[in-house]
């Protein structure tokens, strides 16, 4: 039994040594009033509500930096949103198009709804560093 016991403890330690922290840099951040959510998606949970690991940040103009302690090893997505109204749901155009401001992985080159291929990056043995741009409507 004590074998078995001291084997889940290794395993459960080293799954813990594998997570990894993800650091987001968002630029262009507008002192908007509302917050900033982040979410980091798995393919399956891609553009639903709910992410693997969220969190929210104070808007003030210049940069954001959130941090995401803990990631396990895969492949992600990165939603970010300023709810300005606190709604906690992107309010969009009539024709689709986003009114609050985000930020996704690639979000620049997207011309449409992304797919989680074009705006994944992957979580393996080092930390990761991402800088992304807040995209605002005009």
């Amino acid at each position: 039994m004590k074998p078995l016991i001291a084997a889940a403890v290794l395993f459960a330690f080293a799954g813990a040594a594998s997570a990894q922290e993800v650091r987001v840099t968002l630029s262009g951040v507008e002192a908007r009033p509302g917050q900033i959510l982040a979410s980091l998606q798995t393919e399956r949970q891609f553009m639903q509500p709910a992410g693997a690991y969220g969190q929210v940040a104070q808007p003030v103009a210049g940069t954001v930096t959130i941090v995401f302690p803990d990631v396990a090893p895969g492949s992600y997505s990165l939603a970010v949103m300023h709810d300005e109204n606190r709604d906690l749901q992107m309010q969009r155009e009539s024709d689709g198009r986003p009114k609050e401001g985000w930020a996704m992985v690639n979000g620049a080159s997207l011309r449409g709804a992304p797919t989680f291929a074009q705006v994944k990056f992957d979580v393996g043995a080092t930390p990761v560093h991402l800088t992304e741009a807040m995209i605002y409507p005009r």
